[in-house]
Formats: C-alpha cells, sequence, structure tokens
C-alpha cells in the first residue's frame, strides 16, 4: 500500500504545508488504524479515500496525530494532486463526500480550485489574557469555528512567540471548540493582501504551516473588508510558508493552490496486519 507525502499551498518541494495522502481504500479502514498511521506520520494531517463506483468520487477523511478533523483544505488539496498527478484520475472535476458535505477541487490553471463552505466569523470581546498569551494585542478578536486575532501590521503576525498552552485554554474556551487560533494583518508590501498564522493546539498541532480551513473564515472577512472577492493570502510559518487566494462565491469560498509531491513511501506490515480483510471496517 502506497501514500504520498504532498506539499501543498506550494509549487516549491520543502514548503507549503505537507500532508500524507493514503492510496485510496475499497472500504473504510479501522479508525484506531487510520488514526495509528496519522500518528506514525506525525504530520498535521493524514489524508484517507475511499473508492466508489463513480471514478471521480471518493470518500475522504483527515486525521492529525491525535484526533480526526471535521474539515482540512490542505489535505485536501493533497488529495486531489496525488488523485491527478499520481494515480491518473481524468475527471475534470473530483468530489468528496466529508464530514463538511460534499467538496470538489477542479484544475484552474496550474493550480488546483477548491469549493469549501464559507464560515463568517462574528467579533466578540478580547479574551481576558489572549495579549498576554499570544505577546502582542490584538487590535479586533472575531470567532468562527476558531478565534482570530487581527494583530496591528505583518510584523507582530511574523515575530509571535505565542504560549501555545495558554492559546489552547484561552482560544477553546472562548471560540467553544477546539482551543485554536488565527493570527492575521494587512501584508506590508504588493505581493499579497493578507498575512496570518495558525496555532492549532486544540488539534494536537502547534502551528500549521498553511490551513485552509482558518482561510474559510479569514476569506469573508478581508473580502468585506476591502471590498472585493478575490484575496491573496499568505500563511508566514517560519521556514515553510505558503499561498492560498480565496475568492467568496455567495456562500461558498473558492481557495486556489499549487501542490507537489515530495515524497512516495510503501506500507510494510507485519503477516496478518493491513490485509484487504483486516482493513475493512468490521
Amino acid at each position: 500500500m502506497r501514500q504520498w507525502t504532498i506539499d501543498a499551498f506550494t509549487a516549491t518541494p520543502f514548503r507549503g504545508n505537507p500532508a500524507c495522502v493514503v492510496e485510496p481504500f475499497d472500504a473504510w479502514p479501522e479508525t484506531d488504524w487510520m488514526q495509528s498511521l496519522a500518528a506514525e506520520n506525525n504530520l498535521s494531517e493524514t489524508a484517507f479515500l475511499l473508492r466508489t463506483a463513480d471514478p471521480g468520487r471518493f470518500g475522504l477523511r483527515w486525521m492529525t496525530p491525535t484526533i480526526e478533523v471535521p474539515l482540512c483544505g490542505h489535505a485536501t488539496l493533497a488529495s486531489s494532486h496525488a488523485l491527478f498527478e499520481e494515480l491518473g484520475v481524468k475527471a475534470e472535476t473530483i468530489s468528496f463526500d466529508t464530514l463538511s458535505g460534499t467538496l470538489t477541487v477542479c484544475r484552474a490553471g496550474e493550480r488546483l480550485e477548491m469549493d469549501f463552505p464559507a464560515s463568517p466569523p462574528r467579533r466578540v470581546a478580547e479574551p481576558a489574557g489572549l495579549a498576554q498569551a499570544l505577546g502582542a494585542k490584538p487590535v479586533e478578536v472575531w470567532a468562527a469555528q476558531y478565534l482570530v486575532a487581527i494583530l496591528e501590521d505583518e510584523a507582530a503576525v511574523r515575530s509571535l512567540r505565542p504560549d501555545i498552552n495558554a492559546i489552547a485554554a484561552i482560544s477553546g474556551g472562548a471560540s467553544g471548540v477546539r482551543g485554536n487560533l488565527g493570527v492575521a494583518a494587512m501584508a506590508d508590501g504588493a505581493a499579497f493582501d493578507v498575512v496570518d498564522r495558525f496555532f492549532a493546539p486544540g488539534s494536537g498541532i502547534p502551528e500549521d504551516p498553511v490551513c485552509g480551513s482558518l482561510h474559510c473564515i479569514l476569506a469573508p472577512l478581508f473580502s468585506e473588508r476591502l471590498g472585493k472577492p478575490a484575496i491573496r493570502f499568505h500563511q508566514a510559518y517560519p521556514g515553510r510558508g505558503g499561498e492560498i487566494e480565496t475568492e467568496m462565491a455567495g456562500e461558498r469560498v473558492r481557495l486556489r493552490g499549487h501542490a507537489v509531491t515530495v515524497i512516495e513511501s510503501q506500507l510494510r506490515p507485519r503477516r496478518g496486519e493491513l490485509t484487504e480483510g483486516s482493513l475493512q471496517h468490521r
């Protein structure tokens, strides 16, 4: 059984956000086994695919090293890249059945374009202790499935060295969901509109290099603020970084980005493990 490590939201190897994509199954493996493989891979997400009768439609699930998540952008982009480039899927558009409903991905020139549900945030009061946990004073705080802090400028976003444990407690209490926090500010230069980062201790990830689901929140926020549907984002994870272009389309958001395969690997189980029979859900 093969899996690929694919860097998403970048055209350059060793940048963007790496995800493992496992070769499609005919039946879902046991959830515990998938979680164990995700922990072994130790990337922010491992994506698992399920074949259907339609060659352009797949089931898709995402696992961090510690939990299954309901939505993941970069591992969806990576999955589409694996299907198009590594497995030769000929469909113009790939559809995925997920915990967040049906998601579609198509080619957009040299990039891939994902169609996701938008998640417009609501303005909230700054939670107690957030500025101390971040090491920077937010200008505004917003909440959807994650908490989002807007900072004064790009330099403040790039220089953050937050207290991750404090972020988990404060963000979880304020948003009512997992203790994850996005931060963003207007970009200084002309190459991008917005620079952001994403701290995700509530999902078992201190900092996620590039997060598609965060941009389902940021896209409607900054599209309204800047008065235009398409926004160019740079997620400024130290040492990597990645680029996402979003475009609002009603209650949906289109996320565009590149992906590149960096590793193809082969799982080598002990006798009796990972056979078709042992992987099927019972």
